[in-house]
């Protein structure tokens, strides 16, 4: 007789050994999350607000942005509820939740990179057709599809009765699990490793235009506006493709909690510290609105 009994709840593993440190990691997780959801979101007004900031690049930064909020929200508030309680469960219902908002974003940014990285290209390579390469309604078809290959790979996950996170639950498992692996690998040759070949091909053309260029100035202006984008896919891939490459034992999952927390808070935390760094205008920008949310707080304290 096959075992069809239903499951209701999952018991979650802890991401620290130490309970009497709970409070300590509330906290810092607590701020580091304020820090995605604010910094991300300050980058979407100011892009939204500002009309200079109204091209392809700062179009991307600003769904990038969205990706990592929702990305970032779909992770902590559960481990921050979970951290103040003895028994750390999550229902079948959330679980499946999280699942498809994390995967969905996690697809959607791998694919927004390597949209990114074409943008930095055509800027770069072929700079005197960029506005006609890159416009409005290209941008806006891109974005869209972006969006609905996330989804969609989430959502045919889903169908597949994965767990939170795909390494966990195939090690869990007491049935067969070949269907689902097979779907890990697709979705990693697909998804992460042809986008990260893509995003290599398009930065071998950049950095071949780059040395091309003659005057020394000329090298780092060309350079520094890709600099931000490059940075991030170092980021983001190095963590990624060591979680998700490598086979599903349990050694090798207690080293991954360390790593799913860059992905998915540390990352989302720095992204948006790196663009308004490395761009004037998203600095300009963000310090304005800093400032006006500070006069709003005085004026109606």
């Amino acid at each position: 007789m096959i075992n069809h009994t239903r499951v209701t709840e999952f018991i979650m593993q802890g991401l620290f050994d130490h309970p009497h440190h709970q409070g300590l990691f509330f906290g810092l997780f607590l701020c580091l999350y304020i820090a995605v959801v604010m910094g991300n979101s300050l980058i979407i007004v100011a892009i939204v607000i500002h009309p200079p900031l109204h091209t392809p690049m700062y179009f991307f930064i600003a769904n990038l942005a969205l990706v990592d909020i929702l990305c970032t929200s779909s992770v902590v508030p559960k481990i921050l509820e979970n951290l103040m309680q003895e028994k750390k469960t999550i229902s079948f219902g959330g679980c499946i939740i999280q699942l498809f908002v994390l995967t969905s974003s996690l697809g959607t940014e791998l694919l927004l990179l390597t949209v990114m990285s074409y943008d930095r290209y055509v800027a770069i390579c072929h700079p005197l057709h960029y506005v006609k390469l890159m416009n409005k309604e290209l941008c806006i078809c891109l974005a869209v599809s972006v969006w609905a290959v996330g989804t969609i790979n989430s959502f045919v996950s889903i169908l597949l009765h994965f767990f939170c996170e795909f390494p966990t639950i195939l090690a869990l498992s007491w049935s067969s699990t070949y269907v689902n692996e097979i779907m890990i690998f697709m979705a990693d040759i697909f998804l992460a490793m042809g986008n990260f070949l893509l995003t290599i091909v398009s930065y071998c053309f950049i950095i071949i235009t780059i040395l091309k260029i003659q005057s020394s100035k000329g090298k780092q202006r060309a350079f520094s506006t890709c600099s931000s984008h490059l940075l991030v896919v170092t980021l983001y891939y190095s963590t990624i493709i060591y979680t998700y490459i490598q086979p599903t034992s349990s050694n090798s999952l207690d080293k991954n909690k360390m790593v799913a927390i860059m992905y998915t808070l540390v990352t989302p935390t720095l992204n948006p510290v790196i663009y308004s760094l490395r761009n004037k205008e998203v600095k300009v920008v963000g310090m304005c609105c800093i400032d006006c949310i500070g006069a709003m707080v005085i004026y109606n304290s």
